[in-house]
């Protein structure tokens, strides 16, 4: 792993480390929060949670200051940050060795806790409870619904095993995905086939290994992402810089393409496709549409030829590109300039089938430039029409991009402060505005204070988590449910939501004869619900509070 001091520079080069144009004033900003202590502190992840808040995930090298809790156990710590839907800490918890523990993933689990995934070079000390296998461990933390550590699992060869995503499977399972050069040692049992390979492994609900696999060609390949498919299968995705040869039986077309893998449940290779043109262009994630299709994002210098067929307009630009699933055959791609350099971090589908675009543009804007066309009306939408570009804020800016769901550009925000600001993800949050969060590096004062520039309100140190909430003007706020069930049907838990405030209650679980089935006090927003062992049927929760009485029906539904 590379220095601290260097972290974010990396970040900066690469940004892949680490799952209505009506105007660009549609967004504005709804609020904006710094968290962190005085030295430095880097987020990686982000999700929402079911009570409308958020989890961010990261690494510290900061001590007991600023808005932090804890004391850093050694060097760069897991560091995690619960809050609700305004920003406000609900928890905060630091977890990590003597050496660099590096969160690069968290996951929400069926009973309502979260698991985090990251990369250790501890050993066996303070909050690390296994030896080292070698450089760089996968270390994984199973968390409870309140911060609270309910078991850990070191997984690892002799070399260097760097871990960048993980999902859930049906059985309460996970996958690991990740990449390394580990010969079969320590848990790794498959060979290595080049310099860096891809790495999946599925855990079980406690940390065992169930299966791994390793793909690889003779030099580097990069995973970057992996998610759930359809099929019950998985998609691999990263870059690759290798010709055929060991697991890959396509030829590298330029300096690095897109290298995507389809596995089965159990790990199998069921097909890989290659994608580049003749430049570098490195995939940051994938995600599979809800016509059951694939969209990749990530980032592209290179010209017209190969399979792109649009040439970048400055530096490195966003290219997204959708797949058939069956045919494999591209469908549509294209190329998003925003800056001299823009990096692309993040790509989510939302539920109207849009897909919102997230990453960070280096170098100042072009000064003139035509504005965007005007885009075809979306269906039951207005037209939507692009403002001139603004000159940029620092060195970099967050940007989000919203594009149809053929790849025509909707609207896009950029915020930022006089500093370096690196977006990691951008969401859509379930009030229907948008989330955006990343690591942003403070100007200082002349006495070592810190400059409130730009879009930035405040700081801490010299690199905080940075969030920022925007809302979205032209689209109806989606009211709050006094109680609901997530997942709903559910199989062995659901998280029953409570959507307001309240100092203390009473959860009850009953069928539909009216028998009690569980009953305990509760005091959280967000309360889990074991269902296992039950048959399948309606059941209801009550829920009663200081502040009022609610229930929610639960659907139990059985493993398929």
């Amino acid at each position: 792993m590379k220095h601290p001091t260097v972290l974010l520079k990396q970040l900066a080069i690469y940004g892949l480390l680490f799952c209505n144009f009506l105007s660009v004033s549609a967004q504005d900003i709804l609020w904006e929060k710094s968290y962190g202590g005085k030295h430095a502190d880097y987020l990686f992840d982000v999700i929402p949670t079911p009570d409308y808040g958020f989890i961010l995930a990261g690494s510290s090298l900061s001590k007991k200051t600023g808005n932090k809790t804890e004391d850093n156990r050694g060097d760069l710590d897991y560091w995690v940050w619960k809050m609700d839907e305004k920003g406000e800490l609900d928890w905060q918890k630091s977890l990590g060795g003597s050496g660099q523990d590096m969160l690069q993933c968290i996951l929400l689990t069926n009973d309502g806790g979260f698991l985090l995934a990251g990369s250790s070079e501890s050993g066996e000390e303070l909050d690390k409870k296994a030896k080292a296998r070698g450089e760089s461990d996968f270390w994984i933390i199973k968390l409870n619904a309140k911060g609270g550590e309910e078991w850990q699992k070191t997984i690892g060869g002799l070399r260097q095993d760097e871990i960048n995503g993980v999902v859930r499977t049906k059985d309460g399972g996970f996958v690991l995905a990740g990449s390394s050069n580990s010969q079969a040692s320590g848990e790794k049992i498959t060979t290595n086939y080049g310099g860096m390979d891809y790495w999946v492994i599925k855990i079980d609900s406690k940390g065992a290994i169930v299966w791994q696999n390793t793909f690889g060609g003779i030099y580097n390949d990069q995973l970057r992402s992996i998610i759930t498919t359809k099929d019950g299968g998985y998609l691999l995705g990263g870059s690759s810089n290798s010709p055929d040869g060991g697991t890959k039986t396509q030829k590298n077309i330029g300096q690095s393409d897109y290298w995507i893998i389809k596995i089965d449940e159990k790990g199998q290779e069921q097909w890989q496709k290659t994608i580049g043109g003749k430049g570098d262009d490195k995939l940051a994630i994938a995600c599979e549409t809800n016509d059951g299709n694939f969209i990749l994002g990530g980032n592209s210098n290179s010209e017209s030829g190969g399979d792109k067929r649009s040439s970048n307009e400055s530096g490195t630009d966003f290219w997204v590109l959708k797949i058939e699933k069956d045919t494999k055959e591209i469908l549509w791609q294209e190329t998003y300039n925003v800056a001299k350099a823009d990096i692309l971090t993040s790509l989510v589908e939302n539920n109207d089938k849009t897909i919102l675009l997230g990453g960070y543009a280096q170098g100042e804007m072009e000064k003139k430039k035509a504005p965007i066309k005007q885009a075809k009306a979306i269906k039951g939408k207005s037209s939507v029409i692009n403002e001139d570009p603004k000159m940029k804020k620092g060195t970099d800016d967050y940007v989000a991009i919203k594009i149809s769901e053929k790849g025509e550009e909707l609207w896009r925000k950029d915020v930022g402060s006089d500093g370096q600001d690196i977006l990691i993800k951008a969401i859509e949050t379930r009030d229907g505005g948008y989330l955006m969060a990343g690591t942003s590096k403070a100007i200082l004062t002349s006495d070592g204070g810190i400059k409130a520039t730009g879009n930035k309100s405040s700081g801490n140190g010299s690199n905080d988590f940075w969030v920022v909430k925007l809302k979205d003007k032209d689209k109806p706020k989606e009211a709050k449910k006094p109680v609901e069930a997530i997942p709903n049907p559910a199989m062995d838990y659901t998280n029953v939501i409570v959507g307001y405030d309240f100092t203390k209650g009473t959860a009850t679980l009953v069928d539909m004869a009216g028998r009690v089935l569980q009953q305990f006090a509760i005091t959280e927003r967000t309360i889990p619900i074991e269902l296992h062992g039950l048959p399948e049927g309606i059941y209801v929760v009550n829920i009663k509070t200081d502040k009022g009485n609610d229930g929610v029906k639960v659907i139990k539904q059985r493993k398929r």
